[in-house]
C-alpha cells in the first residue's frame, strides 16, 4: 500500500498556516490488511483507521456515487484498485484536493496550488452539487480565509445557487448546519460566512431569521449604515475582534433579530424589537439545537441589550430587575459575555467602531453592589419567611440607589 498526506494539512502548509491535524489516504490496501498492520478501525460510514503509534487518521482511497437526496445519499467503494486521483476527484474544493507523498512531493491533479496562489475557492468537479454540506463548507472557508484575499470562483458560486434553487440545500439537517456555523463563528472573519450564503441565496433557506434583516431600515441618526443586516454583520465583526468566545459571537449575531418583524408602519423605528427578538432567537436555537448555555445568553442579549445601552438612565429598581434577569450572583461570567455582546452592538455602527463604551464598567459596578447584599443575613432577620425574596430585592434596590446617589452616573 501507498500512503499520502491529504486535505487540510497540505493546504495549510502551502498557506504557511499551522498544521493542526494530519489526515492520510491509503491507496492499494483493504480493511483486512490495515487491521493486520495494527491499525484500529474507527470509521462508521466508510473505512477509516487510527495509526497504532501516531493515532492519526488513515482512510482507504474511495470513490462515491450519489444514490439519494442530502449528504447521506451516497454509496462508497474502497476497492484497492481506486487510484489517488479518483479519491481526490470526489473532494469539494481544489485547495483541498492536493496530496503529498511521504517524500514531500505534491500530487495536484486539479490545480489546487494555483488556486491557493490566486486565492480562489473553486470546486473540483460538477459532483460538487451532490452534497449540500459543501455550500456550508465553502462559506466556512470564506470565514476562515477571507481575510487572506480568498474569493469564491464565479462558476462555483453559480453551482451553489443551482443547489439552492434545486432544493438540495433543503436537505441539510440542524446538527450539520450548527456544526459548520459554529466553526465559522470562531473563524477570523465570521461575517464572510453569512455573506457567502447570502450571495448564493442559501441564507434565506438556512437562516431566514438573519436573511430577513437585510433591507430593513433603521434611523440614520443612530445607525448611519441604516440597513439592519449590514449592522448585524458589523456587530459580529466587532464581537470577533473583542472576544474569541463562541457564546459572545453567537449572541451578537442574534441580538437584533426582532427588527426583521417590525411593523412597516413604524419603520425605521423598532419599538418592541427586543421582546420579538427574544422569541425569534429561542425558536432559531431550538431549530438548530444550539447548546443551552449559548441559547440562554443569546436570548438574554436579544431581550435586554438596549437596557445595557441606556443603563445610566435606569432607576435602581429597574437595574436590580436587569441584574436579576442576568442572574449575576450565580453567573458572573455570563454577565460579562452579555456586556461584551452589547459593546459590540454599540461599536457595530458606521463611524462608531472605536467609540468608548463605559456602560460595561457602570453595570459591573452596579453588579458589585448587587452582590454585596448579604442574602443569608436578610433571611435570618426575616420573621415572615414568605417575604425573604422581596426583602432581598428591596435591600439590593436600596444598595444600588445609594451608590447611584453617591456617583456621577
Amino acid at each position: 500500500m501507498t500512503v499520502y498526506l491529504v486535505g487540510g494539512a497540505v493546504r495549510d502548509k502551502l498557506l504557511n498556516l499551522p498544521v493542526v491535524d494530519r489526515d492520510w489516504v491509503v491507496v492499494g490496501s483493504n480493511t483486512r490488511e490495515m487491521l493486520a498492520a495494527g491499525y484500529k478501525s474507527v470509521g462508521k460510514d466508510f473505512p477509516v483507521f487510527l495509526h497504532p503509534d501516531s493515532h492519526e487518521e488513515y482512510a482507504l482511497a474511495r470513490v462515491e456515487r450519489k444514490t439519494g437526496s442530502g449528504y447521506h445519499g451516497f454509496q462508497f467503494s474502497t476497492d484497492p484498485s481506486v487510484t489517488l486521483e479518483e479519491d481526490l476527484s470526489r473532494r469539494d474544493l481544489t485547495i483541498n484536493a492536493i496530496a503529498q507523498t511521504v517524500d514531500g512531493e505534491l500530487v495536484d491533479p486539479f490545480g489546487g496550488k494555483s488556486d491557493i496562489d490566486q486565492r480562489v475557492l473553486r470546486h473540483v468537479s460538477d459532483a460538487f452539487v451532490e452534497d449540500p454540506v459543501r455550500v456550508l463548507r465553502v462559506a466556512r472557508f470564506m470565514a476562515r480565509f477571507g481575510h487572506m484575499g480568498f474569493r469564491v470562483a464565479d462558476e462555483t458560486l453559480e453551482l451553489m445557487r443551482g443547489m439552492v434553487s434545486g432544493g438540495e440545500v433543503d436537505h441539510l439537517v440542524a446538527e450539520r448546519v450548527w456544526q459548520e456555523m459554529s466553526r465559522a463563528l470562531l473563524a477570523q472573519t465570521p461575517a464572510a460566512f453569512f455573506q457567502t450564503l447570502r450571495d448564493c441565496q442559501a441564507l434565506a433557506v438556512i437562516l431566514p431569521e438573519v436573511d430577513a434583516l437585510f433591507g430593513v431600515p433603521q434611523p440614520a441618526r443612530w445607525h448611519p449604515e441604516i440597513d439592519c443586516g449590514i449592522h448585524t454583520m458589523m456587530v459580529l465583526e466587532q464581537a470577533s475582534l473583542a472576544s474569541r468566545e463562541l457564546d459572545v459571537r453567537f449572541a451578537a449575531l442574534c441580538h437584533d433579530l426582532g427588527k426583521a418583524t417590525t411593523p412597516a408602519d413604524i419603520l425605521p423605528s423598532h419599538t418592541g424589537h427586543e421582546k420579538r427578538g427574544a422569541v425569534i432567537t429561542r425558536s432559531l436555537c431550538e431549530r438548530l439545537r444550539v447548546p443551552g448555555k449559548m441559547r440562554d445568553l443569546a436570548i438574554l442579549t436579544a431581550r435586554w441589550h438596549t437596557h445595557c445601552h441606556r443603563c445610566r438612565e435606569l432607576k435602581a429598581g429597574t437595574l436590580v430587575k436587569l441584574l436579576q434577569k442576568m442572574d449575576v450572583a450565580r453567573k458572573p461570567a455570563r454577565f460579562d459575555q452579555y456586556l461584551e455582546a452589547c459593546a459590540a452592538d454599540a461599536r457595530g455602527r458606521l463611524g462608531f467602531e472605536d467609540c468608548s463604551y463605559t456602560q460595561k464598567e457602570y453595570l459591573r459596578e452596579a453588579a458589585r453592589h448587587f452582590r454585596q447584599v448579604d442574602e443569608a443575613a436578610i433571611a435570618r432577620a426575616s420573621s415572615d419567611k414568605s417575604a425573604i425574596a422581596q426583602n432581598i430585592t428591596d435591600a439590593r434596590v436600596s444598595a444600588i440607589r445609594r451608590w447611584q446617589d453617591s456617583s456621577d452616573r
